[in-house]
């Protein structure tokens, strides 16, 4: 059996017997003794550091934040405060007031903040890279709503969720996005792809491989889509030669050019050829 290590009249008297006992236990008594903790840390009160301080004060904030919103709905909130409810997930433990404020400042609104380059995300204080990834998981889980109120329905009887997908998908993109929307003889929509990525002001286009995707998906008419991350949606001269380039190679193989929609940050404008909306 394992022999006691508390002190008695025993053990007391080992260092009285010599050198050879002194070497028994001298580990044992060491260790022990390091690991022992000392009465007066046992007695002194934890203090709260600042980070502990602050989590008072902002968890009562939330508190009243969440009550709003299950009371009265997002109505009851300012854009900022929505941000806030969805940063108290991402940032558990700080204030996100500060952060939500800034991120609608630098983007101008919520929509401007889901839209925003990671890379931009991340320039506001207090956002990081899983921040800013989440941030735009938000937003991708957005366009898959809205892309999905158009499967299986006639695209041109859905307008205006056409046009409220596309401006969610590009609106507040950084660079031209040429996307184009293949659909089938019902016009039902069979596919939705960005076929090319430019600059800030261009982004290159080939008529003859529009068309020879629109083939490869059995489509029989498609819609053109791009942006302008300038935010105005006028087109331009080449905007208007290059869909008609399109209509031209597309129509003796039996595809639709429907549409050409230019998606602004404030507005979109919807031309065919040289006929504009």
């Amino acid at each position: 059996m394992p022999r006691s290590l508390e002190p008695n009249s025993e053990t007391s008297g080992l260092a009285e017997e010599g050198e050879d006992s002194l070497e028994l236990f001298p580990d044992e008594r060491s260790f022990f003794a390091e690991q022992a903790p000392k009465a007066s840390s046992l007695r002194k009160p934890v203090a709260l550091d600042k980070d502990d301080e602050k989590v008072a004060h902002y968890h009562g904030h939330r508190e009243r934040l969440r009550s709003r919103y299950r009371e009265n709905g997002d109505t009851a909130l300012a854009d900022y405060e929505i941000l806030e409810l969805l940063l108290f997930r991402l940032i558990p433990r700080r204030d996100t007031k500060p952060i939500a404020k800034a991120l609608i400042e630098r983007f101008g609104n919520l929509a401007g903040v889901f839209g925003a380059p990671v890379q931009l995300l991340q320039e506001v204080k207090g956002v990081g890279d899983t921040v800013a990834l989440d941030l735009k998981l938000i937003a991708s889980v957005g366009q898959r709503i809205l892309k999905s109120e158009l499967r299986g329905k006639q695209v041109l009887g859905s307008w205006s969720s056409v046009i409220d997908y596309c401006h969610a998908a590009m609106a507040y993109e950084a660079r031209e996005q040429f996307r184009i929307l293949f659909l089938d003889k019902r016009n039902a929509l069979i596919a939705d792809e960005v076929q090319g990525r430019g600059t800030v002001d261009h982004t290159p286009v080939y008529p003859r491989e529009v068309v020879r995707r629109a083939l490869e998906l059995s489509a029989t008419a498609i819609i053109l889509v791009h942006n302008h991350p300038s935010g105005d949606p006028t087109p331009s001269r080449a905007d208007i030669d290059m869909t008609n380039t399109i209509i031209q190679t597309a129509k003796p193989l039996g595809i639709t050019v429907h549409d050409h929609i230019i998606i602004g940050k404030d507005g979109h404008v919807s031309f065919k050829g040289l006929r504009l909306i």
